[in-house]
């Protein structure tokens, strides 16, 4: 079978595509094309006769997946590829999984699974039963429980190491942490309910048993993952369980970009590969179709510092665009005042404002720019804050979806019975006894302990629930819409500005059509939500252009026209926070490569030589930083160094008759 598609691929991606069986390794540098090639790699599987459903692609979202396999489906001309092969993120996939063996691992299928901020919320929970008054000023919070519990399962390190290397301030309450953590493994055991830890440690523990684990692998001719460098050792391990017999898998990845060790990501499983599994094929794509070679000449120098790496020296075809620039500035205010006069600058000269990027370690490195920016009323997006499930009112109205889902969902019920007048956590917790006692029937609800005033209330409560759980009525949405026909009130009653939050409920219900099943709505929404919420922006402007700025970690991926790489000082990029031994340093100067890799086109890295160290207080506390130890001497030959003085006014020299010797009155002092 003539496969002409394949012609439009360089060598290095074709050879990578077109690999036979064995375990391939594809070191893709930044803008080398690697989605191409995971999409063409799929589509010639495909072609050469593997089932699309024995295939499994697995990535760090949902829209790279979807990315990917529609473009193999556009190059085989057959959309049902889109649907068949096993595309999404290895939580998703684990979620498939665990449905499918849950008798093997003696769960329920139908559990539910708790995003980030309700597991803090149930330590926070136990945190509090545990926790004596005299502790809680000094004992750890819940979102550092959370860290600690979650890097012990991500990582496989030992409590002792991971306290003394990461939360030394923790190591105090070690045996307090131990008995926490077992309260929460226990807790959600008893609710059937799964955080996202645990959807990949049953994975990898359902690969325990040999026949559970031959039939898993055997579902598979081929296994494909992305951004390999960004995999935790407990998603290695889970991958060589899975790879045990058939040894076709193909990871694609970049040492140079690996940036989320504060996920428990490591770069040794990249770097180790070819040790793991014998007789790898290293495919090196060094053809990068997105920088010119002026900001390339700079990067390669930049991540050419790094101590143990996969060598590779991109270049590009593309000789235009402009030699990056290296800007010493004297403080922040003019670092800020710089930056603004350069975005309006190329914005004048046709680079729209959403073309252009601020890049910063830390998201409170952009507090000097976005008021520059704002006094110059220059409209700007911040990428972070709040995500779409951790806004309240979306929180509300899942956690009633849920209890239809688990009615043993103790975080959900608690959250929802006070919202109901007259019920505080007292009552809450009274009620979720009184149900426990009673099976958990909807029916009990009637002689409930709580209140008069609060009874009526109750009831209503009690109503939807039965209406939306009725057996003859089989249909997702129905359900979501008598759900919100009883909390849009609560909803109105409880919050400021309700309507834009009215809205996301009216997006929360048009997301459940695409769903088969309750049990896949919640799934899908808690494993891959929606951005945001539209309740924290401000008015929507639809022709209104914006600056981008961004934490170096939320660019990854991102490209544009051009970059501002700004406080590239030292403490703060490296950050003085990871600069405790060589690994750590490492990783920043990965987090500057893959800042300086987001441009295209114009590159500017500014640094100022004094900033405030607490830049939110009333203060007059500053340093004098130096530039960045990772713009050697090497690399800055590639750029162009630009010192940029602030004009000053020249005082004219005035001529008058001396005065009394001034000197010798100083040295009389001393006589």
């Amino acid at each position: 079978m003539k496969m002409q598609w394949l012609d439009e691929l360089n060598t290095a991606q074709k050879k990578a595509v077109t690999f036979g069986n064995g375990p391939l390794l594809v070191v893709a540098g930044a803008g080398s094309g690697k989605t191409k090639t995971l999409a063409s790699r799929v589509a010639y599987l495909v072609s050469s006769g593997v089932s699309p459903e024995r295939i499994l692609l697995l990535t760090f979202t949902r829209r790279a997946s979807r990315e990917m396999l529609s473009r193999a489906s556009q190059i085989l001309g057959d959309e049902s590829v889109l649907a068949q092969v096993w595309g999404g993120t290895f939580h998703a996939v684990a979620n498939r999984l665990l449905r499918i063996y849950a008798q093997a691992l003696s769960i329920s299928p139908d559990f539910t699974i708790i995003d980030q901020s309700d597991s803090e919320d149930l330590l926070d929970v136990i945190r509090t039963k545990r926790c004596d008054a005299a502790k809680k000023s000094r004992f750890p919070r819940k979102g550092t429980l959370l860290a600690i519990y979650s890097r012990r399962m991500n990582s496989g390190d030992d409590l002792d190491y991971i306290l003394k290397k990461f939360f030394p301030w923790c190591e105090r309450w070690k045996t307090e942490l131990k008995d926490i953590f077992k309260e929460y493994v226990a807790h959600k055991q008893r609710q059937n309910i799964l955080d996202y830890d645990d959807l990949l440690l049953y994975w990898f523990y359902l690969l325990d048993d040999p026949k559970s684990a031959a039939h898993v692998e055997g579902r598979f001719d081929h296994i494909l993952v992305d951004e390999y460098q960004d995999t935790n050792k407990l998603q290695s391990d889970i991958l060589q369980r899975m790879r045990r017999t058939n040894k076709n898998i193909m990871v694609v990845g970049d040492d140079a970009q690996s940036i989320y060790s504060f996920r428990a990501a490591t770069v040794r499983n990249m770097l180790d590969f070819p040790k793991i599994f014998d007789n790898t094929e290293i495919v090196t794509l060094e053809h990068n179709y997105r920088s010119s070679s002026f900001i390339l000449d700079t990067t390669n120098r930049v991540i050419a510092q790094a101590k143990e790496r996969y060598s590779k020296n991109l270049f590009s075809t593309r000789n235009d665009g402009t030699k990056p620039q290296l800007i010493t500035c004297k403080d922040e205010q003019h670092e800020a005042d710089i930056v603004v006069e350069k975005v309006l600058a190329n914005f004048e000269a046709g680079i729209a404002l959403h073309d252009q990027v601020v890049l910063f370690r830390a998201g409170s490195h952009s507090a000097a720019l976005e008021l520059a920016l704002a006094k110059k009323n220059i409209p700007f997006h911040k990428y972070g804050g709040l995500r779409f499930l951790e806004a309240a009112h979306v929180k509300d109205f899942i956690s009633y979806v849920r209890i239809l889902e688990n009615k043993q969902d103790e975080i959900a019920w608690f959250r929802v019975l006070q919202l109901i007048k007259g019920i505080g956590p007292v009552s809450a917790g009274a009620i979720y006894t009184h149900l426990t006692e009673n099976n958990f029937d909807i029916d009990k609800l009637d002689n409930a302990p709580v209140a008069t005033d609060a009874r009526r209330e109750l009831h209503h409560f009690q109503r939807m629930l039965q209406d939306s759980s009725r057996k003859d009525d089989a249909s997702l949405i129905s359900q979501l819409e008598r759900i919100s026909l009883y909390y849009l009130p609560l909803l109105d009653e409880n919050y400021d500005n309700p309507q834009p939050r009215r809205n996301d409920i009216e997006h929360i219900i048009q997301l459940s059509q695409s769903s088969r099943s309750r049990t896949q709505f919640l799934s899908d929404l808690i494993l891959d939500p929606p951005a945001s919420t539209s309740d924290l922006a401000g008015p929507g402007h639809r022709d209104e252009d914006h600056l981008v700025l961004s934490t170096i970690h939320s660019s990854k991926g991102c490209e544009w026209d051009t970059v501002f790489l700004i406080h590239a000082a030292d403490g703060c990029l490296p950050s003085d926070m990871a600069t405790g031994d060589d690994n750590d340093i490492e990783e920043e100067l990965r987090l500057a490569y893959v800042a300086m890799t987001r441009a295209k086109n114009h590159l500017y890295v500014t640094w100022p030589m004094r900033f405030y160290s607490k830049p939110s207080t009333f203060t007059d506390h500053h340093v004098y930083g130096q530039c960045s130890r990772f713009f050697s001497n090497e690399v800055k030959e590639t750029m162009e160094l630009v010192v940029d003085k602030e004009e000053t006014p020249q005082d004219e020299a005035v001529s008058l008759a001396p005065v009394e010797d001034v000197k010798s009155k100083l040295r009389n002092f001393w006589e």
